[in-house]
């Protein structure tokens, strides 16, 4: 059985049945009967053609469901009958499907849930796992995201801005039941610059990369997190940053850059430094100055600040940091780090402890809580 092959298929084959006549919702729920149907059958007797298969056996899936709803009988008359057998029409409605799910008019959630289940061939229970809601709240907010988009029509132009920061939102889940959501996340994207040639598509996939192959670095054999700087870098997967740095060379050729190719251009500084020491600071502070003039962001401002802190001094990098909201997530953080780098242990201390109190992860606030309590130590001493 060929689960990554389904999965490929499934907003291809919703694009056909959307342009047969069948809605979004309808279609989407066709194909999903046709998958549980696939997996009793293909074991056994294998299709030559598993889109042709897909195609023909969602269809009557919808039919049957179209007769069987009575409320549906006017929609009846204008769905032809059963296409002839033969091949399966050419068109490719993929791309269409990604800006579908990601509609303006649907939330972040919403569009993220959609885009697992509609393109990426999650199941509802795969879904909710990966997000820790119960599979029937999960499942509410599927139909409600499916009746929302029902009425859009395919031949409508989509936002590739858009269906990006759903990606990314994707990605930035990590892992979590037994759906790899960062794997799920560059899958979607390899599929997506496959159908378009567009430089920021390129710059997220390889800011995913590059990101992806420090992964196994990331925590410890206890489940810490573990600081950029202290990873074991015979731990990042050089494949997956030789892949990255190449997909942002090509993209960066194209002489249009984006947030998601500035980003990535740092991710890559970041990779190809071989220790710590040798990381090219100055470099990554001029990539942020670019994100900086691309998108106004206070995070990108915040990070920037840390930067400024490695190439020029700690000093330096605490009035960088004097401008920005206190209020910003990991301000506290980074004013603690840059304290400690600047030789000031209590004020650092103080402020690591308070960041803990807010850090928007479990292991974010160990690793804070270690800190501060590492400097008290060393106060004590």
């Amino acid at each position: 059985m060929n689960e990554p092959l389904l999965r490929d298929l499934v907003p291809a084959v919703i694009g056909v049945l959307v342009r047969r006549g069948a809605d979004f919702a309808a279609a989407e729920d066709a194909v999903q009967d046709a998958l549980v149907e696939a997996v009793r059958v293909w074991p056994d007797d294998p299709p030559q053609d598993p889109k042709g298969w897909l195609v023909t056996v969602a269809w009557r899936k919808f039919l049957d469901a179209a007769r069987a709803d009575t409320s549906r009988r006017r929609r009846e008359v204008r769905i032809e009958g059963e296409p002839m057998p033969g091949p399966v029409e050419a068109v490719d409605d993929t791309l269409q499907l990604y800006f579908l799910c990601a509609h303006p008019s649907l939330t972040p959630a919403s569009s993220v849930a959609l885009t697992l289940r509609a393109v990426g061939g999650l199941t509802t229970r795969q879904i909710a796992q990966a997000y820790l809601v119960p599979e029937a709240t999960m499942a509410q907010r599927i139909s409600r995201a499916k009746r929302t988009v029902s009425g859009v029509r395919f031949n409508q132009p989509g936002d590739v801005a858009t269906v990006l920061r759903v990606l990314y939102l994707v990605f930035n889940e990590g892992y979590s039941g037994d759906v790899d959501l960062a794997a799920e996340a560059i899958r979607l994207t390899r599929q997506l610059a496959a159908k378009i040639n567009h430089e920021e598509v390129a710059g997220l996939l390889a800011l995913m990369l590059l990101h992806h192959a420090r992964r196994p670095a990331r925590t410890g054999p206890d489940g810490r997190l573990v600081p950029l700087a202290e990873q074991d870098r015979s731990l990042w997967n050089t494949r997956l940053i030789a892949e990255g740095v190449d997909v942002l060379q090509t993209a960066l050729t194209r002489d249009r850059l984006g947030e998601f190719q500035a980003q990535a251009a740092i991710a890559a500084l970041h990779a190809d430094a071989r220790t710590v020491e040798e990381t090219d600071w100055v470099q990554i502070v001029e990539w942020y100055d670019e994100l900086v003039r691309l998108t106004d962001s206070p995070v990108a401002r915040l990070n920037r600040a840390v930067a400024v802190g490695e190439a020029d001094g700690p000093r330096a990098g605490l009035a960088a940091l004097a401008g920005l909201d206190p209020a910003l997530p990991r301000h506290t953080a980074v004013a603690a780090y840059l304290h400690e780098r600047d030789g000031d242990p209590v004020t650092a201390a103080r402020l690591y402890a308070e960041a803990a109190r807010s850090a928007p992860s479990l292991p974010e606030r160990d690793h804070l809580t270690r800190q501060a309590a590492r400097l008290n130590a060393q106060l004590r001493s």
